[in-house]
């Protein structure tokens, strides 16, 4: 077993050492990280309706039951940016995914809503360094002029998760319940790590000296310092409210409420109904490299930022205002919907193009804050909307929300993409240039 273990770990090092796929090789690892934890963000959307019956709860409550993931990742993000900016990648990762799995397999063997919330906590906790982690390995292993690309490619990891977190987690929690699914859920995290362990390198060899230059400057630095340069950064924070409004689609639609909206207002079964919230997930898997792609490509980061704001605002006007929509229309919209949005992906590069490179965990983090503040906060405000919209009609003990309560709360979307537009407006253009 030893021996085994010695020749994959002489094999990966021959990856990383010697082959120009070795970047590739890394990050496509390590985004694996990125990939679970979608999966673990938006799982409610395939088992919701159980769990609201069995522990008696609330569209408000189901609500802040997801969030407790949200409310985790803010009050780890930035300790997690300050983390990775000063120790092992590798390591960091190895033992926030570890957490990860641990909270989803107790989530699964929780009886009370108490130990619930507890369990996606803990989860939550896990995810915070997750696309920090690999952004942090991306600026390592690959040039600043690929970032926005390398920034897609990783984001469509994650939208992958996220896909297989619908239709296919749906199956499986109608096939085998949703105890029996998240185990299943553990067991892939398992494998998970063990890949990253024998895969992941946190710097390419002949990086070494300038890690140890990085490490010793980001000491003499210091912590404050470096969160005051990141949380003053007007740069920083625009990019942050771009990325959690136009995020708002995943979190709200394709991580908790989409199905039950589909299945109340075009009275689509709970099956179609995750295949068309996947649509979201598979838009972005397209857009996110599409976008950064062709942001790299004209050298400009703002530009398309302002149009996938305006483009998200007119796909998020045909769901909500058209009646009668068919299967492959609202497949189609919610496509769009995803490929839109996407562009919310440029905002990492931007940012890693207007801090200095030692800082680009800590800076990105603030990105990253805002982005789950936006699922921490709009995810229990669409649920205490639905319920202050609520007209008290119940059905076997549980509330039955009509069309009519979905749409008001559905008002979230267009309000913050508004704002989106504007926080694009507001952000200074890079053109892809290396930090200052």
């Amino acid at each position: 077993m030893n021996s085994q273990n010695l020749t994959l770990e002489q094999g990966a090092d021959f990856i990383k050492q010697e082959s120009k796929y070795a970047p590739w090789v890394v990050c496509f690892i390590a985004s694996l990280f990125f990939f679970y934890e979608f999966i673990q963000m938006n799982m409610f959307n395939a088992m919701n309706a159980q769990l609201m019956q069995e522990f008696s709860l609330t569209a408000a409550m189901l609500g802040k039951l997801s969030a407790s993931y949200f409310y985790a990742n803010v009050l780890f993000l930035v300790p997690a940016g300050l983390i990775l900016d000063r120790f092992s990648t590798k390591k960091i990762i190895i033992i926030a995914l570890t957490v990860c799995v641990a909270g989803t397999f107790s989530f699964s063997l929780a009886r009370n809503i108490e130990l619930v919330t507890l369990c996606r906590f803990l989860t939550g906790i896990g995810s915070a360094f997750c696309f920090l982690s690999c952004i942090r390995l991306a600026s390592r292993w690959f040039p600043r002029q690929r970032m926005a690309l390398i920034s897609g490619l990783i984001v469509t990891m994650a939208m992958v998760g996220g896909m297989i977190a619908q239709a296919p987690l749906t199956l499986l929690v109608n096939s085998t319940g949703w105890r029996a699914a998240l185990q299943f859920d553990a067991m892939l995290g398992m494998g998970i790590i063990v890949l990253i362990f024998i895969f992941v390198r946190d710097f390419p060899a002949h990086m070494r000296s300038e890690f140890d230059t990085d490490r010793q400057e980001l000491k003499q630095y210091g912590n404050w310092q470096s969160m005051k340069h990141a949380f003053l950064s007007r740069q920083n924070w625009f990019c942050g409210i771009y990325t959690s409004l136009l995020n708002l689609p995943l979190f709200l639609l394709g991580g908790l409420w989409g199905s039950l909206y589909l299945n109340s207002v075009h009275h689509l079964t709970r099956t179609d109904s995750t295949i068309v919230t996947s649509m979201i997930f598979l838009g972005t898997i397209v857009g996110s490299p599409m976008m950064g792609w062709l942001s790299d490509k004209l050298e400009t980061r703002k530009k398309p930022m302002i149009v996938g704001a305006i483009a998200s605002s007119i796909v998020v006007a045909l769901i909500m205002f058209s009646s009668n929509l068919t299967l492959p229309i609202l497949l189609l919209l919610f496509f769009l919907l995803g490929w839109t949005t996407s562009t919310q992906v440029i905002s990492y590069p931007v940012v890693t193009e207007s801090n200095q490179r030692m800082l680009t965990a800590t800076c990105v983090s603030v990105v990253s804050l805002c982005a789950i503040s936006g699922g921490a906060i709009f995810e229990p405000l669409f649920g205490w909307l639905m319920d202050y919209h609520w007209t008290g009609t119940m059905a076997m003990g549980l509330r039955q929300y009509s069309a009519h309560d979905f749409q008001f709360a559905m008002w979230l979307f267009p309000i913050g993409i508004v704002v989106a537009f504007f926080a694009a407006l507001s952000i200074k253009e890079t053109f892809g240039s290396t930090p200052k």
